[in-house]
């Protein structure tokens, strides 16, 4: 008889028990960590001024886009700063349909995306397969 492997068998047992659990399918779409809304730097975020531009520093986290949703004034200037910290996502850009943004992100670099948004509305941000997103929202 081979003790080894049935005292083995409970540790494993335990350790399984005591893993975390694997991240879920999203949207069909598997082998990438995605968030959905929320980021563990917060919801939502506010533009600070800096020399009459609007800047909104976005962090690219295995959670997705943190903060997932940000509130500007329409009509002045935004100057999105966004840095991917992570390989473990698909949001290796940035994509803002409705207002012509395409831009790579490459790791542990801060680009900077300049927009001037016009109209008051609801500016979906999101990488290039529109699975990981979040909000700009322009009051």
């Amino acid at each position: 008889m081979n003790f080894s492997r049935l005292l083995a068998a409970p540790l494993a047992t335990a350790a399984l028990l005591a893993a975390p659990a694997a991240p879920a399918m999203e949207n069909g779409h598997a082998g990438h960590d995605h968030a959905t809304a929320a980021g563990s730097l917060g919801e939502h975020g506010e533009a600070r001024i800096v020399k009459g531009a609007q800047v909104v520093e976005l962090t690219i986290t295995k959670s997705g886009f943190e903060p997932s949703s940000v509130t500007v004034k329409r009509g002045t200037p935004v100057k999105l700063v966004v840095t991917r910290k992570t390989e473990r996502t698909c949001v290796t850009e940035i994509v803002i349909k409705s207002l012509g943004v395409n831009r790579p992100l490459p790791l542990d670099k801060p680009v900077t995306v300049e927009l001037t948004p016009k109209k008051p509305g609801e500016y979906r941000y999101a990488c290039a397969m529109d699975m990981v997103a979040g909000v700009l929202k322009v009051e």
